[in-house]
């Protein structure tokens, strides 16, 4: 379970009792301050493993899980105030997933209106991932939409895929306005998974929906899915916007692999 709870937001009991009613394996909760990490607290009698980074500039986030979290990190890859979580998951039946949450920030007229920083983080994450042997799941807000080209760099280099394509939009934002909402919260995953359900819920106060991803483990099955394929004019442009942030896929936390 994804939810952006909007730092403000005081209805901490809309999501607990959200948490209780559909009982994810992990959720992970954006914007979410020192207050939200207090009133949360609640859930770690089921959900005792976590993450924290508690944050007053609408960048917090924490990760509650039932399975075991491992090999933690929690990196400012872009901009030094901007988190991101790295951490192994391990499931029921033992086999290590590579999980990486995200938040980078908006475009911002005045700060950041090419939206710089945020593709840097989508494309190093991308290019690291790549790499990777282990099943893969990336998710959060990314605050870019399903078929934005960078999002669709995204997937092109990272090989991992949109549960959303072909089944709907899934708008999570803006929680307000029904005739004005985009999908800015995301889940990608590698093809050791499947879907079972993708879920808009209903919601708890913030301007964003949280997004309910239920996945099965199923690399025979998984194996035959298709997502986008890159050429090289691709990863020349992955390599410009990272080269432009002086930034790198090394940059990026590889938990589970082996060194």
């Amino acid at each position: 379970m994804t939810a952006n709870v909007l730092t403000p937001n005081r209805n901490a009991d809309l999501l607990i009792q959200m948490v209780r009613e559909y009982n994810p394996d992990v959720l992970v909760t954006l914007e979410s301050d020192q207050w939200w990490e207090d009133q949360l607290k609640v859930l770690e009698a089921d959900m005792p493993y976590s993450v924290k980074c508690p944050l007053d500039n609408l960048y917090g986030m924490h990760i509650f899980s039932r399975l075991p979290l491992n090999d933690q990190e929690i990196s400012y890859l872009v901009e030094e105030d901007v988190p991101s979580i790295h951490t192994t998951l391990t499931l029921r039946s033992g086999k290590t997933v590579r999980m990486h949450f995200l938040h980078p920030a908006p475009p911002s007229p005045t700060e950041n209106p090419e939206s710089a920083e945020r593709d840097a983080e989508l494309v190093i994450v991308a290019r690291s991932v790549a790499e990777s042997d282990l099943p893969v799941i990336v998710t959060g807000d990314l605050n870019d939409v399903a078929w934005s080209a960078t999002t669709r760099l995204f997937r092109k280099i990272s090989g991992l895929l949109d549960p959303r394509v072909g089944r709907g939009m899934y708008n999570t934002f803006h929680a307000d306005f029904p005739f004005l909402r985009w999908p800015l919260d995301h889940l990608f995953h590698s093809q050791h998974f499947t879907l079972n359900l993708i879920k808009r819920l209903p919601s708890i106060g913030s301007d964003h929906f949280a997004l309910l991803t239920r996945l099965t483990f199923f690399p025979m099955k998984g194996a035959d899915q298709e997502g986008l394929d890159s050429d090289a004019s691709d990863h020349d442009w992955a390599r410009e916007i990272a080269e432009e942030q002086d930034v790198r896929k090394n940059d990026v936390p590889e938990p589970g692999e082996s060194k």
